[in-house]
């Protein structure tokens, strides 16, 4: 059923009408989500403009809430050092030195895992070099 252009009240302006593109737009727009995710809310929570605006915050809490490492609750140290493969305290010495975010401190313990890989490297070369002049 298309949307009553003449009809301008609230109750038409508390609504979104998926059937009306220049609507997807201006409330795609509005909530910053693609139309496809604003589509999937509105059918996940009706029509009303203040029930989808919730519910898409709260999936974009969710969704950020996941890429967050709560030291306070240990089941998550749990999964993150597992995860990670490290152990706890080194974990928290990781979010301390990186911050909270999982994509930062994975990048951290990498760039922490190259170092240490480049520096064994080092004094592997320079242990040859001193066996092969003791030898000669």
């Amino acid at each position: 059923m298309a949307d009553n252009k003449a009809k301008r009240g609230s109750a038409d302006r508390a609504l979104i009408a998926l059937t009306e593109t220049y609507e997807v737009a201006y409330w795609s727009k509005k909530f910053k989500v693609t139309p496809a995710k604003l589509k999937y809310a509105v059918k996940k929570v009706g029509h009303s403009a203040k029930k989808v605006e919730a519910y898409i915050k709260l999936q974009k809490h969710r969704a950020s809430d996941k890429s967050r490492i709560a030291l306070s609750e240990a089941y998550e140290v749990r999964y993150w050092s597992k995860k990670f493969k490290i152990t706890p305290a080194r974990l928290k010495a990781a979010v301390a030195a990186a911050g909270h975010s999982s994509r930062k401190v994975e990048a951290y313990l990498a760039a922490q895992k190259a170092a240490k890989k480049k520096k064994a490297k080092k004094v592997a070369k320079k242990t040859k070099k001193t066996t092969t002049k003791k030898a000669a």
